[in-house]
């Protein structure tokens, strides 16, 4: 009986490709990354089983072309980038990969709010260009305390969540916007207060952004939201890079509009050293590495493949979305 046949757009742990080759035929893509959108195409059209990452972008004309594909496994807890109303159409199952990166997450997001506002990288930068000359004194290179400021958490899922576990030990207050409203007693639990998404614009300290991104969060944050914001405010962004406009974020940075940012994400990934975020010194830049930890990385392999396995047995994978 002949194996099935299973592309993977990128390789991933050794463990994981040892089970897939003892169930399929498989193929990993080792060029250019992201995988050229030719490449993909002319790979798809007889390929049963699609690992993919978060940069690939599965649309409906790339699926039109799949006459044997019952599944797409994304190596992401985001699946934005795969059209799941056109694979619900075509009964391909789609599985993801959240939940095992919560924590991950959740610590660099908060990792980005202590960085920023003590200014560890900026100052990292200066010593290592050798411009720490002197001790500084009482007003040079200070930065802010986060006892007493009130972190702001737009979307409250997991990571949202977890990040307000961990703030609570550091006295913040805490204020959150959520599509749904959670239950009074995990607001009791985890210390939370809800508001609008409108002031918590305008009363956060920090802002951290735990939305995915769709129609509605597109371009979210843009030139109107920061002048809401407080001067003092700090804008942190651990989700995707396209709620925020960049273009106005550059702006608020540089106007001080707002005091500084943290970011894990950006519009289009990977930056260059050209771009204007690069230069500007109230902002951390992280290259995407929200799940980058040994132990996540190695479980959402483990998730992938289980998700694959039952999706070519007809099955929904463990997490499923759209068919």
């Amino acid at each position: 009986m002949q194996k099935k046949r299973v592309f993977l757009t990128r390789t991933l742990h050794e463990f994981a490709l040892k089970e897939l080759r003892k169930k399929y035929q498989i193929e990993i893509h080792s060029g250019k990354i992201p995988i050229p959108k030719n490449i993909l195409k002319n790979k798809i059209k007889t390929i049963d089983g699609l690992i993919c990452f978060p940069y690939d972008k599965i649309d409906k004309k790339m699926m039109d072309l799949a006459a044997n594909l019952k599944v797409i496994s994304t190596y992401s807890v985001g699946f934005d980038h795969i059209d799941i109303s056109h694979a619900i159409k075509k009964k391909i199952r789609v599985g993801y990969t959240p939940e095992v990166l919560t924590d991950a997450t959740a610590n660099l997001a908060f990792t980005l709010i202590l960085d920023v506002m003590r200014r560890v990288s900026e100052g990292d930068k200066i010593i290592r260009s050798g411009k720490w000359r002197q001790i500084y004194g009482a007003y040079d290179y200070v930065g802010i305390d986060l006892q007493g400021k009130t972190l702001g958490i737009l979307g409250l899922g997991r990571i949202g969540s977890t990040l307000a576990k961990r703030v609570k030990a550091f006295d913040m207050k805490i204020i959150y916007h959520n599509r749904k409203r959670v239950s009074k007693s995990k607001e009791k639990a985890l210390g939370i207060k809800y508001v609008s998404q409108e002031k918590l614009f305008t009363q956060s300290d920090i802002i951290s952004i735990h939305v995915p991104h769709t129609e509605q969060t597109d371009a979210l944050f843009d030139s109107k939201v920061f002048k809401k914001m407080k001067k003092s405010a700090f804008l942190i962004n651990t989700a995707r890079g396209k709620i925020i406009k960049e273009k106005d974020l550059v702006s608020a940075l540089k106007k001080k509009t707002i005091a500084g940012a943290g970011l894990d994400v950006f519009e289009s990934e990977p930056i260059g050293k050209n771009h204007p975020l690069i230069k500007i010194s109230n902002v951390v830049l992280a290259p995407h590495i929200g799940s980058s930890t040994k132990e996540t990385r190695e479980q959402m392999a483990r998730i992938t493949v289980k998700n694959l396995n039952l999706g070519l047995s007809g099955k929904k994978p463990i997490y499923s979305v759209g068919y």
